[in-house]
């Protein structure tokens, strides 16, 4: 029953998130300087064709028509459709014009999907090649608060912290693909193209997790119940692996929740650097066109995958401690 309420609770909660993300979105994009209809249609265009395109486009009704327009057509499943990508996958290069209102331009759930994979791909591979970096190194400072290795822990977390993302990303394509020819960086074709991307993020999110498995861990073993069981003559594996470890790992898995969430949401350097077609290079490509149906979609897309994580975060640390409150 109190897994039944915490879902229904979750999903309003949701619901409610997703509806305020998505109207705060819509009503900056339509605020903010600069009119898409005359990036559409070309800086040449007279203007009495701007305007026939933005009627059609309804840009030129007031925002709360718009938006109740589009949130209409969304609990239908429409998102609409993109102003700069037809089917075909081309978009409008220099003075060409695009109608962003006939009936084969793409539809934004089309490109998100397509997209999605890639990005959850990266994301999953990111975060694991984190964990097998900061696993070891943040379980051996926190049994070891007082030695080398606590030091190391906090020089690892320190050097991956200030190093910036973009400059990691461009040594490593100098170093790994263009002058060691080792592994591809640019696109994608195949998963090697994840490698590189993958291993810059890999180093962003590590020193958070290196530092929060060391300090959970080291006062997990200050603990009163870790004294009891040494008195009880459990052996030092048995209390860090059966004990220890359970009880550090509730902090640690909401962590690893709020990365993931923030890989997902938050790639767009990585992946406008590498040419990795995912949703952060979509995001980049769709703010420069203006192109406010994608980037609406994004941001409806990212906040319920947002919401779907901290649901089975919440779940996974209340079946490892009962504790937790859901």
């Amino acid at each position: 029953m109190i897994f039944v309420e915490f879902l229904v609770k979750r999903i309003l909660q949701g619901f409610v998130i997703i509806a305020i993300t998505s109207c705060l979105i819509f009503t900056l994009l339509r605020v903010v300087p600069g009119d898409p209809v005359r990036l559409i249609v070309g800086g040449m265009a007279p203007d009495n064709v701007v305007e026939e395109v933005a009627e059609k486009m309804g840009l030129r009704d007031p925002i709360l028509v718009q938006y109740g327009r589009y949130m209409g057509n969304l609990l239908t499943g429409d998102m609409g459709q993109s102003y700069l990508r037809p089917k075909s996958g081309m978009i409008a290069a220099g003075g060409e014009y695009v109608d962003p209102t006939r009936a084969d331009m793409a539809p934004v759930w089309e490109l998100i999907l397509e997209r999605v994979p890639l990005t959850l791909q990266l994301a999953a591979s990111a975060l694991m090649l984190a964990l097998v970096i900061s696993l070891p190194i943040g379980i051996a400072g926190g049994l070891n608060p007082h030695g080398w290795q606590n030091r190391l822990a906090f020089g690892m977390q320190s050097l991956f912290v200030s190093i910036p993302n973009f400059w990691l990303a461009i040594i490593l394509i100098l170093f790994l693909s263009v002058k060691l020819q080792l592994i591809p960086a640019l696109g994608y074709k195949g998963f090697a193209y994840v490698i590189l991307p993958a291993i810059v993020l890999a180093v962003e999110i590590s020193p958070f997790i290196i530092r929060t498995l060391t300090t959970s861990l080291g006062e997990v073993m200050q603990s009163y119940f870790i004294d009891e069981a040494k008195v009880r003559g459990l052996s030092r594996q048995k209390i860090v692996f059966g004990h220890a470890l359970r009880n550090a790992s509730v902090p640690l898995v909401n962590l690893l929740g709020i990365q993931l969430s923030t890989l997902i949401g938050g790639v767009l350097v990585v992946e406008y650097i590498f040419d990795y077609p995912g949703l952060g290079h979509l995001t980049v490509t769709s703010v420069v066109g203006r192109d406010f149906p994608v980037i609406q979609g994004i941001a409806i897309t990212i906040s319920a995958v947002f919401v779907f994580i901290n649901i089975i975060v919440d779940l996974i640390a209340y079946m490892i401690d009962p504790r937790v409150e859901l």
